[in-house]
């Protein structure tokens, strides 16, 4: 265990490292999601009247779905950081070492995790110079469950660009798969107010409770029930999808 244990976080210095290199594209996955809380999130202001719509206004509401699309986003495309590598035979010389296989990818998914709760932090923070009033207790929960979101993707990300090592065809497939779950979500608007049977199929998307668990988070509902059916799924799933990308990764190298 200590020897894994040191080999993760030789993989995850060396990656942090790269990262850090070009921390430019920390804020560029940022714009999207900002552009959305500056330029969408006024205009719920004049939704918060209607019925079905939660409560805590337009930013309470907004936030916390845009930090469960950028934890999707932000984890969906880490694959493509993989590609060139595997092309360039730089995993292949790692695979010869005596490192471990599954240290290997988790170095990467730590290193993932971080610049994801650093851009989490940075939407939340800047949501609050815009107004935003929620729970600091639930904020620091909601940032927990983007990390197991945000470890899910990237693991599935992993995998997929082991399976299909070139980025125009990993982008199609990620885009076909992301999409309707985005969609039927609610990160922009909430499911309330959409009708029955999208309310239903939404039922069966993982990522729509952990938005709904999100907006019961930042507004300090700590005992609604979607917070404990989001952190039972996603507890879950991410373990699940993790252990699937080392096996793929280790089968790669045999």
């Amino acid at each position: 265990m200590g020897k894994w244990l040191r080999d993760a976080m030789l993989m995850y210095d060396r990656n942090i490292t790269l990262s850090l290199r070009s921390p430019i594209w920390v804020l560029v996955a940022l714009f999207q999601p900002i552009c959305w809380l500056t330029l969408f999130a006024p205009l719920l202001s004049k939704l918060s009247d209607v019925p079905g719509f939660p409560p805590g206004g337009g930013l309470t509401v907004f936030t916390p779905g845009m930090l469960m699309m950028l934890g999707i986003y932000s984890s969906a495309f880490v694959g493509f950081g993989l590609i060139p590598e595997i092309r360039a035979g730089i995993i292949e010389r790692f695979q010869v070492t005596p490192v471990s296989r599954s240290a290997l990818l988790l170095g990467r998914s730590l290193r993932d995790l971080t610049v994801l709760l650093v851009q989490g932090a940075l939407l939340i923070g800047a949501a609050a110079l815009l107004g935003l009033k929620a729970d600091v207790r639930g904020v620091a929960i909601a940032l927990v469950l983007v990390m197991l979101l945000g470890l899910l993707m990237s693991s599935l990300s992993y995998r997929l660009a082991i399976a299909i090592p070139r980025e125009d065809a990993l982008a199609q497939v990620v885009q076909f798969l992301t999409l309707p779950l985005v969609l039927l979500s609610g990160v922009t608007l909430p499911l309330t107010l959409a009708p029955e049977w999208l309310q239903r199929a939404a039922i069966f998307n993982p990522f729509a409770h952990a938005v709904s668990a999100a907006r019961a988070l930042f507004l300090g509902d700590l005992g609604n029930r979607e917070i404990g059916i989001a952190f039972a799924l996603f507890s879950l799933l991410a373990p699940l999808a993790a252990w699937r990308a080392v096996a793929a990764f280790k089968k790669s190298a045999a």
